[in-house]
């Protein structure tokens, strides 16, 4: 397969080497300094991008690439807000490809999975007052993470005593998200419910960042055999 990156910092050299040891071909790199590089034949020759890079930029790169024919799988977050009818209906009505996730680890993908069924069964049981936290390096400026966000969605939709998730609340009816930046921690998440009784606690606990950039590969390779808006929940059928 022939991929396209857009973004070269650490986790896209940690995506290359991936997808190189994987058999792959990168035809194409894209960083700050090489925008015009979008326009090359090298580019337009790919199967799929793999994006990752910063919110205000990202929409910007999915039309770069869509102009060219060609897929894109991201992780960049931040952009659903502004921007998330466009892609919606660029993939609905206009034959686009864009598979994103907030966080393409299959330990994730795992997490989650177990997230929502907890969450399912904990709407039972209304003495388990249930709050997350998640732990970061102190270059993530963004707070909370995209994946934390994810997993606050799940939950709220499945807890009918949450109505919304927040940080620094004590609202009972809010879900509260706390952060934490230190060192150089890839990715912490923790999910807790706590009653007088006892504390069920789950924990996602990366240590490092190959398998967000290994998930990443995995995307790029089931989205150019797929099309439209894809998400994790279509790669793996938990």
């Amino acid at each position: 397969m022939k991929i396209a990156l857009i973004g070269y910092g650490k986790m896209g050299k940690m995506i290359e080497q991936i997808a190189l040891d994987r058999g792959h071909e990168i035809v194409s790199i894209i960083d700050i300094d090489n925008q015009q590089d979008f326009d090359s034949p090298e580019f337009a020759s790919a199967d799929v991008a793999i994006e990752f890079t910063a919110p205000q930029v990202a929409y910007g790169n999915y039309l770069k690439a869509w102009a060219k024919g060609v897929k894109v799988v991201s992780g960049s977050t931040g952009w659903l807000k502004d921007h998330g009818d466009d892609v919606r209906k660029a993939c609905s009505e206009d034959g686009k490809t864009l598979f994103w996730a907030s966080n393409f680890s299959i330990g994730v993908a795992i997490f989650s999975a177990v997230n929502r069924y907890l969450a399912k069964i904990m709407n039972q049981f209304p003495q388990y007052d249930v709050e997350m936290e998640e732990t970061h390096h102190v270059h993530k400026l963004d707070h909370p993470s995209g994946t934390a966000i994810t997993l606050a969605e799940e939950i709220v939709e499945r807890i009918d005593r949450k109505e919304a998730w927040a940080e620094d609340t004590t609202d009972p009816k809010l879900l509260r998200v706390d952060n934490i930046r230190r060192g150089e921690v890839p990715g912490i998440h923790t999910i807790r419910y706590d009653s007088e009784a006892d504390l069920i606690t789950i924990t996602h606990d990366a240590h490092s960042r190959k398998g967000f950039a290994l998930g990443a590969v995995l995307a790029a390779e089931y989205t150019k055999e797929h099309q439209g808006l894809l998400t994790i929940s279509d790669m793996f059928k938990f």
